[in-house]
């Protein structure tokens, strides 16, 4: 039943994606900022921003549990249902990535940047960017936002059920919205530690997913990459399963110059290609576990 239900709400929260509605980032933020006022010199204290989601994560476990006592468990499926559609999503990016191709396509790059400069990492948003260092920190961006908001949910849903993801995804929000930025940092690393191991699992995925042969060179670079990023190891390994250059613009240019142009857009349907194919080959591992019995 878990599989119905996170196929159901993998099919609904795209559909919500594409119309650029529900977004759960807007729960975290009300969510963290109310009542969460810091006193002087405590601003790196990260005891608030924990209660704020272990919270609502033992809650869960401890109905879970009550109602697999009670023979009640069908009950809870309708709230994990609504729960997970809430946890997953990445809401806007469409319609970004849309508009940055077609100004990519005309050779506005300073419209390009204008339209993604929200998307991008603080320290990656200065107008002096070139353009093949703005559409790999976009490229970065990208990956990094669709992973922690698909693929490390799903991940920790079937390994423990809605509370593990609650909690991942939990650390995912307190890294990038907690009020006091001076605690993010130590919060960036309990999310880098929930993302370790469906980082590295995503990044083998993507062999399956892409090209084969030339992942292959790629991964033994990432895996396991002790002190590597979680966008570090999922840009490298999807460099080496993707082709035609769609990571490596400055290669692309001097090979196809006349297609410069088209550089942006292509290399964004890729990406979103291999992770597409990519969540498809998880679900369909999910639906052999199930199968046989695992989970």
């Amino acid at each position: 039943m878990e599989l119905v239900v996170l196929l159901i709400a993998y099919v609904v929260r795209r559909r919500l994606d594409g119309q650029n509605r529900w977004s759960g980032d807007v729960f975290w933020r009300h969510w963290f900022h109310s009542g969460t006022e810091v006193s002087a010199g405590k601003e790196r204290s990260i005891t608030k921003g924990l209660a704020r989601v272990l919270l609502p994560a033992v809650l869960l476990a401890a109905l879970v549990y009550l109602l697999w006592s009670l023979g009640f468990r069908l009950a809870l499926y309708p709230l994990e249902l609504l729960l997970l559609i809430g946890l997953m999503g990445a809401p806007g990016w469409q319609q970004v990535l849309q508009a940055y191709s077609q100004a990519w396509a005309r050779g506005d790059m300073q419209a390009a940047w204008r339209h993604v400069q929200a998307r991008l990492p603080a320290e990656e948003r200065g107008e002096a960017l070139s353009p093949e260092a703005m559409h790999l920190s976009l490229s970065r961006s990208l990956m990094g936002s669709v992973f922690e908001r698909y693929f490390l949910v799903v991940f920790w849903y079937v390994i423990g059920g809605i509370p593990l993801a609650i909690l991942a995804r939990g650390l995912v929000a307190l890294a990038e919205q907690w009020p006091q930025a001076a605690a993010r940092e130590r919060f960036q690393k309990g999310a880098e530690l929930a993302a370790w191991l469906p980082a590295r699992l995503l990044a083998c995925t993507f062999g399956l997913a892409g090209d084969l042969a030339g992942w292959a060179q790629k991964i033994k670079d990432v895996i396991p990459g002790r002190g590597k990023r979680t966008n570090e190891v999922l840009m490298a390994s999807a460099d080496g399963a993707l082709t035609g250059y769609a990571l490596e613009p400055s290669r692309f240019e001097e090979t196809h110059p006349q297609d410069w142009p088209d550089f942006g857009g292509r290399s964004l349907r890729a990406i979103r290609d291999l992770l597409n194919r990519s969540m498809l080959v998880w679900i369909c591992v999910i639906a052999l576990l199930v199968i046989a019995g695992v989970v």
